[in-house]
């Protein structure tokens, strides 16, 4: 093996985010957690090992001359696979897939024997589907037991904390997709599960519809509640107001979206199998219990020659691709003795493409445009025929998927076929990142921003693609770029030419309509389907969100799923009424009381350490001469960002009212209990938010001084805020960046910060 990485010798060209996400996800640690490879030997681990399963097919291959193949289109970041296959291959794991499809199936032991092979996926990086939809409906009777069901929405809980525990100490988070007839008779619950957006925050949830369904939709009557044990009908709702709260539950928060189940299975490849029920937690892979898929993308970008694309060089790569795809397939170690089966019987591979937004800047090509959609179609066309052809030329070598007599592909005309789908539309949050490409088939989300780094001080971040347009237009300087940096776009900067507002548009100056006939225009040449959000703006109404989903079905996409801007953080606080003379009461009894003590040159205390969501929180109480709280200080670790200025806040004030002579105890039932998405621990010692951790920090150090954990003399805050940038792994939903406190974009269906590299999913 040593030889044949003498022959790898290019060198890859790599941003600064693009090294710092390697660097911490992806590169080889020893067990101490130092590095043990660069990005470039990362490249020759992962080529040689996929390299290895020529072999398996003829044992005089030139595994030199396919590594060498596979790592030229990797290290010129023309291609990239998976997360899990660039971490894993050529590791001890080896668990080189990222999505997973299992069954839930009506029964105790069957659904504890699914939750126990979740774990084992999550532990090895994977992320996992399910359909809910076999289990019977709450209420409805155990014959075993003589009792009754608790229904799907309570089981779905205890894979979401199965979750919570795994993805502590992984690589990866662990991630799951939820999905549930809509003739389900429980299916109201379902709509409105994550209604509070505390709860299953390790599930994205999805309705699956039916032709039946959508057509009561338009007609408005009923459809039938079926009961999945008996297949009797239960009842009946009006389908338009089912459909009608789920675009309200979606426009308010972004779950649950919606699958169009039959339209799926209309496409499936291998119907004699079985039915498509489920997909994987992003939504672009459906797939048969106990399949999983490899999935890679190709940066489209790097094709565009002259304002042209390079179909040829295109043809290339996407034939190396499919075929490091399908070397994916044999030189994986699966999980579980079922997946492996189930995957090799049908061999799925889904390559798809990321760079979407760079080409057509560098095509000069709007986003929003007719001419954008017809280059979609063509694009994807190109896509999807040349991956079945060179598929077709595999299978002539290494043989048709076994289960290929028994699909759709002979009476297509097919003689011979290696996958039983070639392609999927898939995110690529953190390979996008790692291989300067725009996200999918996203468009721009920002042309320039600020990121933090040390000392807080801001650098300006310009898309690359623009910088080099306003050079070319002769109109580039520093203080133009910062200028958009604050806005994040190009609309109201008068210096910028209208034609480069037009090619450079983002997310949020694009009308949702072009969002959908975009992922229409992928979906109608893509085997599987097509990760996208479409994105809305904060004041769109319930009925935008309602037209979109109406278009996407009319369209043709196999699901949709929507995020309006900011409305996670939107909070209805009911605070009462009280009379004018109450209200003046409290104000002279507040101006009596509230009268803060100067602080003294020399107070005492101590520093406790919390573990919260957001990470390591650090909480100095100090005390005065009597030993009364004064006052409270905080500091997290990270960056910091949003989380550390709540706390801080939270602290100057609680020092105000310790200062006034409040009692802690007053403080403490205040906070304590105040819970957020972001929870840490189970059980009594759980910490519900950072207002949380900060109220029981206070009550340890108040009624437990000698049972708490305080850092030792010394060791100085920043010392361990040090300590922690080195160890700590965060998770946040949208708002700040947990790692340089910039924005998190949502984007499908994953929170990635483009400002430092960070990506919820990966």
């Amino acid at each position: 093996m040593e030889k044949i990485k003498a022959l790898l010798t290019k060198e890859p060209e790599l941003s600064n985010n693009a090294i710092t996400v390697l660097k911490k996800r992806y590169l080889k640690r020893d067990s101490e957690g130092k590095l043990l490879e660069t990005p470039k030997e990362m490249f020759q681990r992962v080529a040689i090992n996929i390299a290895q399963a020529d072999l398996n097919y003829n044992k005089d291959a030139d595994i030199a001359e396919t590594a060498r193949k596979f790592y030229d289109i990797m290290v010129d970041l023309k291609f990239l696979p998976n997360s899990p296959t660039l971490m894993n291959a050529g590791k001890e794991l080896q668990q080189l897939s990222a999505c997973f499809v299992l069954p839930v199936e009506d029964s105790l032991d069957k659904i504890f024997e699914a939750v126990k092979y979740t774990a084992l996926i999550h532990k090895s990086g994977g992320g996992t589907g399910f359909s809910f939809s076999r289990l019977r409906p709450k209420d409805d009777v155990v014959k075993t037991t003589k009792g009754v069901s608790s229904g799907p929405i309570s089981f779905i809980s205890v894979f979401d904390a199965a979750t919570e525990v795994i993805k502590q100490g992984g690589t990866r988070r662990g991630a799951n997709m939820g999905i549930l007839r809509v003739d389900h008779p429980d299916i109201m619950d379902f709509i409105y599960a994550k209604k509070d957006k505390t709860k299953l925050t390790n599930f994205n949830l999805s309705v699956g519809l039916t032709e039946e369904f959508m057509k009561a939709v338009e007609e408005g009557k009923d459809f039938e509640l079926i009961n999945p044990r008996d297949k009797k009908v239960v009842g009946k709702l009006n389908a338009r107001k089912v459909f009608d709260e789920m675009v309200q539950l979606a426009w308010e928060g972004g779950d649950p979206g919606i699958i169009f189940l039959d339209r799926i299975n209309k496409a499936n490849p291998t119907p004699k199998e079985g039915e498509i029920e489920s997909t994987n937690p992003c939504g672009e892979q459906p797939l048969l219990p106990y399949e999983s898929c490899n999935l890679g993308s190709i940066n489209l970008a790097k094709f565009i020659k002259d304002k042209k694309i390079d179909w040829e060089e295109l043809k290339y790569v996407i034939h190396t691709s499919v075929h490091f795809l399908d070397n994916v397939i044999d030189m994986n170690k699966y999980p579980i003795p079922e997946i492996e089966y189930m995957t090799k019987k049908n061999r799925k591979i889904g390559l798809g493409l990321m760079g979407w937004a760079d080409a057509l800047a560098l095509l000069e090509i709007p986003y929003n445009s007719y001419e954008g959609i017809e280059l979609a179609e063509k694009v994807m066309k190109f896509f999807n025929d040349e991956s079945k052809i060179a598929s077709s030329k595999l299978a002539e070598v290494r043989g048709s998927f076994p289960n290929f007599e028994d699909s759709i592909y002979p009476e297509m005309g097919f003689k011979y076929l290696r996958n039983a789908t070639t392609t999927t539309i898939a995110p690529t949050g953190t390979i996008s990142i790692i291989g300067n490409a725009s996200s999918g088939v996203e468009p721009y989300f920002a042309i320039a921003f600020y990121r933090n780094v040390m000392d807080n001080t801001k650098l300006v971040e310009v898309n690359p693609y623009f910088k080099q347009a306003v050079k070319e237009y002769g109109i580039y300087s520093e203080e133009l770029m910062e200028k958009i940096a604050e806005k994040g776009i190009l609309k109201d900067i008068p210096e910028v030419p209208e034609k480069l507002k037009k090619i450079f548009v983002t997310a949020h100056e694009i009308s949702p309509i072009w969002h959908v006939k975009m992922q229409a225009a992928f979906q109608k040449y893509t085997d599987n389907a097509v990760s996208k959000t479409v994105n809305f703006s904060h004041d769109a109404t319930v009925e935008d969100v309602k037209n979109v989903y109406l278009l996407a079905y009319k369209l043709g996409c196999k699901g949709i799923t929507i995020y309006r801007d900011g409305c996670r953080e939107d909070q209805v606080i009911n605070i009462g009424t009280k009379t004018e003379k109450e209200k003046e009461q409290m104000n002279v009894e507040y101006k009596a009381t509230f009268t803060p003590r100067p602080r003294p040159k020399i107070l005492y205390g101590k520093t406790i350490e919390m573990m919260t969501g957001c990470g390591k929180l650090y909480v100095t109480i100090n005390s005065d001469e009597n030993g009364e709280p004064f006052e409270v200080f905080t500091s997290m670790g990270k960056a910091g960002g949003c989380a550390q200025s709540q706390c801080e806040a939270i602290g100057r004030l609680i020092s105000i009212v310790f200062r006034s002579g409040g009692a802690p105890e007053t403080i403490i039932k205040q906070l304590k209990g105040i819970s957020c998405h972001m929870k840490f621990g189970f059980g009594p010692n759980q910490v519900l938010s950072c207002a949380d951790a900060v109220a029981k920090a206070i009550e340890k150090a108040v009624n437990n001084p000698v049972e708490i954990r305080v850092i030792s003399p010394g060791v100085t805050v920043d010392k361990l805020l040090e300590q922690a940038e080195e160890k700590e792994e965060v998770v946040v939903k949208n708002g700040a960046c947990p790692e340089c406190g910039g924005p998190i974009q949502y984007l499908e269906g994953c929170d990635v910060c483009y400002s430092c590299g960070y990506s919820h999913c990966s």
